[in-house]
This record gives structure tokens, sequence and C-alpha cells, in this order.
């Protein structure tokens, strides 16, 4: 089985893709755990919510893993925690660069930012500016991490086109 993720910022349609890219190979998607993570929460959520985040995160991963064929699609990684809690806090915990350090993937899938901004109370930086500092953040991630990766632009089909090219590539 080969695990892919889908990374970028806000608002750069990584679950549309997610949802399509496992449709298209018959298998399952990791949905982003934060966000139910923080609709159940009767507060605003803290940096140390960002740890429970990412365990929620793998957890989700290996319980759906178990159901993939073939593929396992990641509507993100931990790179986005650590990207979040440097952006808001300054810092990101040392827990978590543990647990990305010790998770391995097969390639990535960048979403770029030439989707509309759709306004969701999760997220925090609808700026072009914003979304531009994040997207390249993204890119360096994706370059530095060594693994095959592919940059998604363009309408939702020419998107999907692009992300199942990359990814029979790698078969």
């Amino acid at each position: 089985m080969k695990k892919i993720v889908v990374i970028g910022g806000e608002s750069t349609g990584k679950s549309t893709l997610s949802a399509q890219l496992a449709e298209h190979y018959g298998t399952v998607w990791v949905p982003e755990f934060a966000r139910g993570y923080i609709d159940a929460l009767n507060r605003l959520y803290e940096q140390h919510d960002l740890y429970t985040i990412a365990k929620g995160q793998l957890a989700s991963e290996d319980e759906l893993a178990q159901q993939a064929n073939n593929w396992l699609v990641c509507d993100t990684d931990l790179h986005v925690i650590k990207v979040w809690s440097e952006a808001k806090y300054g810092e990101c915990d040392a827990k978590i660069l543990e647990l990305i350090a010790n998770r391995q993937y097969d390639g990535y899938l960048l979403t770029y930012i030439d989707i509309p901004w759709s306004f969701d109370p999760q997220r925090e930086h609808p700026e072009p500016e914003a979304r531009a500092y994040f997207y390249n953040i993204y890119r360096d991630i994706v370059i530095n991490s060594g693994l095959p990766w592919a940059d998604i632009r363009g309408d939702y089909d020419e998107r999907l086109r692009t992300a199942i090219n990359f990814m029979d590539s790698l078969k």
C-alpha cells in the first residue's frame, strides 16, 4: 500500500481532491482530524490541543489503512500541524516533531492557491499574501522531504488528472 498526502494551505481543495482520488482508486481517504476535534470543543483550541490532534490524525491513518485498497489518501499530515503551531504560537511541540520524524509516506500532492477562498469558521488566513506565504512553506516542506511530489493547480478536473497521473507514476 502506498500513502499519499494532500498538503497545502487553507481552502485549496485538499478534501475535495482526497475524496475524488479515493473514489477513483476504490480506496479510502483520511479526513483532517483537526476539523472534527475543533468542532467538538466548547472553547477555542489552544496550543496543547495540537498534540492531541496530531495523535488523532495518526490514529485515523492507522485505522483507515486497514481498509485501504493499494492507496491511502491522507487529507493532510502532521507538517500542517507544525506549520499551524509555528504560525499561531511561534513554536511547535517537540512531541509533534518526533511524530513527524517517525511517519513515512510515499509522496505529496501540493495544492496551489488558485482555488477561490471559501469562508469557514476554522480558517484563519484569507488574505492573498498569507495564502502565498503558506503555499511557499508547504512547497519547501515537500521539496525538502526527498519524496516525489506534484504541484496541483487548475480547475478541479485538471487537479484530479494531474494527481492521478502522478500517483500512477508511483505504481
